[in-house]
């Protein structure tokens, strides 16, 4: 029996109990989180914005197995923001399609949901009106026409059923319920109001294809609202995506078992935190970032210097800078390289690192003073 063929269907059912104390330790965190990113200043806050859509909204569409260009998902978010970057890259209709979906859930947390937003934001994933090369119903519930929309693996011949969601006839009163609830003010934490929303919708399946990222839209807009801020400092996809296979695990589970979320909202808060603590992490590389480039800015640095400071800060950059790698970076002469380098050292933003001769390295000082 799925879940949803329980007579007391949607009637879900949780100890609260279990959920208090993970609750309240993802509300300090973020409370924590938001607080530090205020102290951060507008260029910063709006930096770390975008990195944060950005991968939330690349490992959204790489949980289903859809690998998006980075560069253009953030050029896309970025012109709709009206945030100037260097190296825009245009975006195909698919990206922007996402984006747009994406922006529209955490810019506009505060408007209800409705039947017309999910269908404009389904339109906006498929604007080929096709899933690879099948077409599909887009902006309207699946029809009976499209068959049982089951989650199957196995060769043919010997699958296996992992779901099997409402039948198409029951798709217009299971949304109306779902929305009726959704937009109801109601006692349930935003933060498990969240979860409970994920579940729900993606149980119901009520699309063709995109339920897994609309459910995830719908989950970040209940934390916006949670927030109480447009601005996204912490991803959640990103979060699922490095735990994809328990993400899948606890889904199957709950879809085939009873109207009792507990195990599945503990699971979601979890990770949840996790998306909170790791964003905590990486607001002290955007701080850190902010007070070296106060100490740098107080005597102006070169071109070539700012153009090293900056690819050494990058998370891509490997290893530490010597004068070969700062030549060929900043495409100037060893000896000019040399001189940059004794000029940063000589004003504590590089350190040297133990050995000497040809092995002489560099490293970015980590405590500002």
């Amino acid at each position: 029996m799925w879940i949803h063929e329980h007579r007391k269907w949607p009637a879900f059912l949780w100890n609260a109990k279990k959920l208090t104390s993970k609750l309240a330790n993802i509300r300090h965190h973020q409370g924590r989180l938001l607080g530090r990113m205020e102290g951060l200043g507008f260029a910063l806050q709006r930096e770390a914005n975008l990195s944060t859509l950005t991968n939330d909204v690349v490992m959204s569409s790489a949980i289903e197995g859809e690998n998006l260009n980075p560069e253009e998902v953030r050029s896309s978010i970025a012109r709709r923001l009206g945030i100037d970057i260097a190296g825009m890259r245009p975006a195909g209709r698919h990206v922007d399609g996402m984006v747009e979906m994406m922006l529209d859930a955490t810019q506009k947390f505060t408007e209800l949901l409705t039947e017309k937003r999910l269908f404009d934001w389904h339109a906006a994933l498929f604007p080929t009106g096709r899933s690879g090369m099948n077409p599909i119903t887009v902006g309207g519930w699946r029809t009976i026409d499209s068959g049982l929309m089951q989650v199957v693996s196995g060769p043919i011949g010997r699958e296996k059923v992992h779901f099997e969601a409402p039948a198409a006839d029951r798709l217009k009163q299971e949304m109306a319920l779902f929305l009726n609830w959704f937009n109801a003010i109601d006692d349930i934490d935003l933060v498990l109001k969240s979860g409970i929303a994920h579940l729900w919708f993606v149980t119901i399946h009520p699309f063709e294809d995109g339920n897994g990222r609309i459910a995830r839209a719908i989950s970040d807009l209940t934390l916006a609202r949670a927030d109480g801020v447009s601005e996204r400092f912490y991803s959640l996809s990103t979060q699922i995506e490095f735990e994809r296979k328990d993400y899948y695990r606890h889904l199957e589970r709950q879809q085939g078992g009873t109207l009792e979320i507990t195990e599945w909202l503990v699971w979601f808060l979890d990770c949840l935190e996790n998306a909170l603590f790791n964003a905590e992490k990486s607001s002290e590389k955007v701080l850190y970032k902010s007070q070296l480039w106060d100490k740098i800015n107080q005597h102006s640095v070169n071109k070539r210097q700012r153009l090293i400071i900056n690819r050494m800060l990058e998370d891509n950059f490997i290893g530490h800078i010597n004068t070969s790698k700062y030549g060929k970076l900043a495409k100037c002469s060893s000896d000019t390289a040399l001189r940059d380098i004794q000029e940063l050292k000589n004003r504590g933003i590089l350190i040297q690192n133990p050995g000497g001769g040809r092995s002489t390295s560099y490293r970015l000082k980590r405590v500002i003073d």
